[in-house]
């Protein structure tokens, strides 16, 4: 019987901290599931959330404890699938379990049911990959439009007007009619282009488009608007800071949702939209110096 193993002290913290985590993600599989309305999904979150509870009662046979799952884990994940999707934050805590999978395979010597629940482990990730059918994934291309454009549009034009105008407020003022302006057409573009293939859902298509560059636009112009005027070298910097933190952040989310490499993702639209800046803002001075215009 598993009562009558004795475990090292070692062994027990480790099967102890095992327990928790499967305690705490049996509540937040089953409390993502009452909120999401797809059937297949909801009835897959009840399955892997009554396997994480049994997995839990393996645990407690060996400890002979009972124990309090983790309510941060729980508040913090929860929240997360409320925010970026529910696809996100179970892929982003599955990828924690890769290392408990191998802590599992150490143990099967000592806990026999160790090596089925690590194999149990590995079908979750499988599962959770079927789920990929979120309405937000589905225009994950829309929002990689909308951001990619905006990212090196705008921070092209606001280098260039940086140095052009050497005026927070001006700039400011021109970034925003033009992010706007910009907005609109990429959106309809979008509306257009998924009409013309015969995209049953062009008009959402068009509004992720628009939405996520309208976001990028006001991050991006955000420095310039709070600075005072003749601080447009400084917004400039954390324009171009901005835009780096947002392709992380973006990219992040894409890898983990979609798994694709983040890396790869990472470094191409960085160094696009930097060099587009730069380029910019190198014309932003040959057109300042050849029309002689002061402002």
């Amino acid at each position: 019987m598993a009562e009558e193993i004795r475990l090292s002290d070692k062994t027990r913290k480790l099967v102890i901290a095992m327990q928790i985590g499967e305690e705490t993600e049996t509540i937040i599989y089953r409390k993502i599931a009452r909120w999401v309305k797809d059937e297949h999904n909801k009835n897959v979150l009840l399955r892997i959330s009554a396997e994480e509870k049994r997995h839990a009662d393996i645990w407690k046979k060996y400890t002979n404890t009972v124990v309090k799952p983790s309510r941060m884990k729980i508040l913090f994940f929860t929240l997360l699938a409320r925010i970026l999707g529910f696809t996100f934050a179970l892929k982003l805590m599955e990828r924690g379990e890769a290392d408990a999978s191998e802590l599992y395979g150490q143990l099967a010597s000592e806990i026999p049911e160790a090596k089925k629940i690590a194999l149990d482990e590995d079908r979750h990730e499988q599962e959770l990959i079927a789920l990929l059918d979120e309405e937000r994934l589905q225009y994950v291309g829309s929002m990689v439009l909308g951001l990619s454009d905006a990212l090196v549009e705008l921070s092209g034009t606001l280098a260039g007007l940086t140095f052009a105008m050497q005026n927070t407020r001006l700039i400011a003022l021109s970034g925003l009619i033009t992010g706007i302006s910009a907005t609109l057409s990429m959106a309809s573009s979008e509306y257009l282009s998924s009409r013309s293939e015969g995209g049953s859902n062009a008009l959402k298509s068009g509004l992720y488009t628009g939405v996520v560059y309208l976001a990028t636009v006001a991050f991006l112009v955000l420095p310039y608007l709070l600075l005072p005027n003749e601080s447009f070298m400084v917004a400039l910097a954390i324009m171009l800071g901005t835009v780096v933190i947002i392709i992380l952040a973006f990219t992040y989310y894409i890898s983990v949702a979609k798994d694709v490499p983040f890396f790869k993702r990472f470094a191409e639209m960085a160094i696009i939209s930097l060099s587009v800046a730069g380029l910019s803002f190198v014309i932003g001075i040959i057109v300042k110096a050849t029309l002689g215009i002061e402002i």
